[in-house]
Parts: structure tokens; sequence; C-alpha cells
């Protein structure tokens, strides 16, 4: 059955349930013909544990890990806050080796990666561009309700921390100094953050994507 699926392009991480003429089975069922199929993703909110699930549960705190296409992706998960690792040395093997180690899931427009045994969770990203792939990932592993935005830097993953304006006169203008109050620094490249003109065109978008179905 495992191969069936993965044949047809789904990676065996994505499927959480199989049934066959209505009964739950596993991986190992073996097709006779004839058979009436159906083949469903992780479940998030749905408790499917009296039948057979395929795959382990959900990550509730969700981390992520993505492959060297989806850097762009990458910039755009951590503005909404989430711990989003990416770097474009990776290997395959390295990448999963850190998703199991640091629990993440592994998001990549590679679906041979997903059909290694060893991935335990990961998505199969559908889309080219960014921001479909963002609208993809919120909607396939149901975020909406756990964006924390505004503590990550979107340069290099590391957590924003408030500084005050006394401690940034060498590194900023002295317009920027005068016309903004509150500042952040991130903890890993100590890039500078505050609420320019950009920042309601921000909370715009982080409404759209909380209202996303």
């Amino acid at each position: 059955m495992k191969n069936t699926i993965q044949a047809i392009g789904v990676p065996q991480v994505e499927v959480d349930l199989i049934l066959v003429n209505g009964d739950s089975v596993g991986f190992e069922y073996q097709l006779q013909g004839g058979e009436e199929v159906s083949v469903y993703p992780v479940f998030e909110l749905l408790d499917i544990s009296p039948i057979i699930r395929l795959r382990p549960k959900p990550l509730r705190n969700s981390r992520f890990i993505v492959d060297v296409n989806l850097g762009k992706l990458a910039q755009k998960l951590r503005l909404l806050g989430f711990d989003t690792l990416f770097r474009n040395d990776l290997e395959d093997d390295e990448i999963i080796e850190i998703a199991l180690k640091e629990k993440r899931i592994i998001l990549t427009r590679d679906r041979g990666i997903l059909m290694q045994n060893a991935v335990t969770h990961g998505h199969w990203i559908r889309n080219d561009n960014p921001g479909q792939q963002l609208a993809e990932v919120i909607n396939r592993l149901q975020l909406q309700n756990d964006f924390k935005p505004f503590t990550r830097c979107s340069n290099c993953n590391g957590e924003l921390e408030p500084v005050s304006r006394e401690k940034l006169d060498d590194r900023l203008s002295a317009d920027t100094l005068t016309y903004y109050d509150e500042f952040w620094e991130c903890s890993s490249c100590r890039k500078i953050y505050w609420q320019g003109s950009h920042f309601q065109h921000i909370l715009n978008w982080l409404e759209e994507m909380k209202k996303l179905p």
C-alpha cells in the first residue's frame, strides 16, 4: 500500500489514515484489486485515535526546517512568529537529522526527502509563489491561531528583544530615533526593528492571513 501511494506522488509522511472499503488499514495492506481506497492527510483537529493512525501525533509547537528552495517562505513564517530554520547549504540527510533532533516539521519542494522512512513530520509544498506557499502551510497545518508576530527576526530566525532608544544612538539615524519610541533587537544577528512606515501594511497582511479558510 505504501509503495502504491508514493507512486502516485503522495509522500507517506503526509498520510495519516487509509480506508479500504470503509475499514482502516495500515501501510502493510496488500491491494487485491477492485477495492475502494480513501487516503487522508495528518489530522490536527479531529481525534482519530480509535482507528489505525499511521503518523505520529501532530507537533503542537509548530517549528519548521525548510529546504534550499524555500528561503522566502522561511522569512514569511518568521514574520508570523514561527521558529523556522533555513540554510542553503544543508543536504537532505542533514535536514532530516535536524528535524528529528529538534522536533521540526520539514517543508520542502522535493518529495523525495519526505519519502524516506526516517521522516516523521513534513509537508510537500505544491505552490511556486511564496505568498501562496505560506497560505498553503497555514491552511494545511491549521496555524491561524498560532501567530506570534514581531517575535522573530525575519533575517536569521533569532528572537527579538526590546532595546532602549538610548542604546541605539550610534546605530540608527537621528530622524529614526526622534520619530519612533519602541525598538527591538535580534538576539542573534543584532538587527534592529521598529514600527516604521511598513508597520500598518504588515498588520493588514496579518489580518488577511488569519482569515484564510
